[in-house]
């Protein structure tokens, strides 16, 4: 376990000066599991924030003698939207449902063309998942990323909620269409794990975007183009798909310290 410096201490002591949001949040997380460094953070407090604390801990103190206040009762669906849920991310996965039925009914109105439910599937779950960690859709973003509840936790069951709607659609695609499940889903989920990935250094809407442009550019287009399908999504690359989807899930679990540090990259 990395602790902040004396130094980190100390300007977060008197008040965060010269730290940047980053820095402050990594600093929160870390003392909410490490009971030395509050200690040491107690120390240092000056005294107009030890006076603050006094008079806080007095109004704590008269409040819990006159009883307690009524309790606002909790909705399991507040809770649920909350931590699974962002409003922001339904025209998302709207756009993602309505391409797939469009590719559905194109593969059946042009049989000759390669089919656009497998060129489509491994960018699928990408806009989801771009809105999914991203100040620049999320209207709580700031309140939501400073809690402890924040971060990979956070990006995950986002982008959970992303799968569990994209993936049955993908699912019922395929079927209606004849294409091969495996490589229907697997190159969906490798995708998203590049994502998060990738994520973690460059921010999840910019991973996911420049993932998307590159399969279009690069696979997409050119398939429609040459009335082809590419040796990725031929019979037999599923083997790959399934491999490189475990690795970059591995990958996105090691990089947990580097989702309490996103800001600019969303």
């Amino acid at each position: 376990m990395t602790h902040p410096t004396p130094t980190v201490l100390d300007r977060y002591a008197d008040g965060g000066g010269g730290l940047d949001d980053a820095a402050l949040w990594s600093v929160e997380a870390h003392l909410d599991t490490c009971a030395s460094c509050r200690a040491r953070l107690a120390e240092n407090l000056g005294p107009t924030t030890a006076e603050l604390l006094d008079r806080v801990a007095v109004s704590l103190d008269q409040a819990v003698g006159a009883g307690p206040a009524p309790a606002r009762r909790r909705t399991r669906a507040v809770a649920v939207h909350r931590r699974w849920l962002a409003w922001t991310l339904l025209p998302w996965l709207a756009v993602s449902v309505a391409v797939l039925g469009c590719g559905v009914l194109l593969d059946s109105a042009h049989p000759s063309l390669p089919s656009l439910v497998l060129l489509l599937a491994p960018v699928a779950p990408l806009p989801g998942v771009a809105v999914a960690w991203s100040r620049r859709t999320d209207p709580v973003w700031e309140l939501v990323a400073t809690t402890p509840a924040a971060g990979l936790a956070m990006v995950l069951r986002r982008t959970l909620t992303v799968l569990l709607v994209v993936v049955p659609v993908l699912l019922v695609a395929g079927m209606s269409t004849g294409t091969s499940l495996a490589l229907t889903l697997l190159p969906c989920l490798a995708f998203t794990a590049a994502a998060l990935a990738l994520g973690a250094f460059v921010g999840v809407r910019r991973a996911a975007t420049g993932l998307g442009a590159a399969w279009s550019a690069v696979v997409l287009l050119p398939s429609l183009a040459t009335q082809s399908l590419p040796p990725l999504l031929q019979p037999g690359s599923d083997g790959a798909w399934a491999t490189a989807g475990v690795a970059l899930t591995a990958a996105t679990a090691l990089t947990t310290p580097h989702f309490r540090r996103l800001t600019s990259g969303d």
